[in-house]
């Protein structure tokens, strides 16, 4: 009975101070990143460099380059992107799809490879201060790795995108898929 008075005392205690404090505290609701990907919606030119042997010490590099156009659905709460590269290693046709949840403010962002028709792994993230990070694991040439994909250097015309793989539970990444973007459309946001 004791301990129980005690903490039925705790717990108003607790109680009054964040009600007697909450008046003079501004209210601070979490961000709402349903529009993080708004900069990129039109269409792109794209310059992708690939590295072709990733996590074996390979240097060697493809270049591609081609359109990318990314549409909104869902008002917002999801977007598609397509992407179109031809380059000296062939071609990659892909298509991104991006969906927001609200519940945990966080997008999941799949990719689709036209030469296989496979929806992969979703990675999870958002942006904060101009950059957006998404994280997910996969399997690649047989072993776990965590794939990092971030969205930086954002301005109405450009945009940076970078993939990389980490073998080492995220302490070294190796960036193999590095893309800059530059507006093709008159439609800047």
């Amino acid at each position: 009975m004791k301990l129980t008075r005690t903490w039925s005392a705790a717990l108003c205690g607790l109680w009054l101070a964040v009600v007697v404090g909450a008046a003079d505290a501004p209210v601070v609701l979490p961000r709402d990143g349903q529009h993080d990907f708004d900069f990129e919606f039109g269409t792109w030119r794209a310059h992708v460099s690939r590295l072709k042997h990733p996590l074996s010490g390979s240097t060697e590099w493809a270049e591609y380059a081609g359109p990318s156009i990314v549409r909104t659905v869902w008002g917002g709460r999801a977007n598609l992107g397509e992407i179109d590269l031809a380059g000296s290693a062939g071609k990659i046709r892909g298509l991104s799809l991006r969906l927001y949840d609200p519940a945990a403010r966080q997008w999941r962002i799949s990719w689709a490879n036209a030469a296989d028709g496979l929806l992969g792994t979703a990675m999870v993230g958002g942006f904060a201060n101009g950059r957006g990070e998404f994280y997910d694991q996969e399997t690649y040439d047989g072993r776990a790795v965590f794939v990092r994909f971030i969205f930086s250097d954002i301005t109405a015309t450009t945009f940076r995108l970078e993939q990389a793989f980490s073998a080492d539970g995220g302490k070294t990444w190796e960036a193999n898929w590095i893309a800059t973007f530059e507006r093709a459309d008159a439609t800047a946001r």
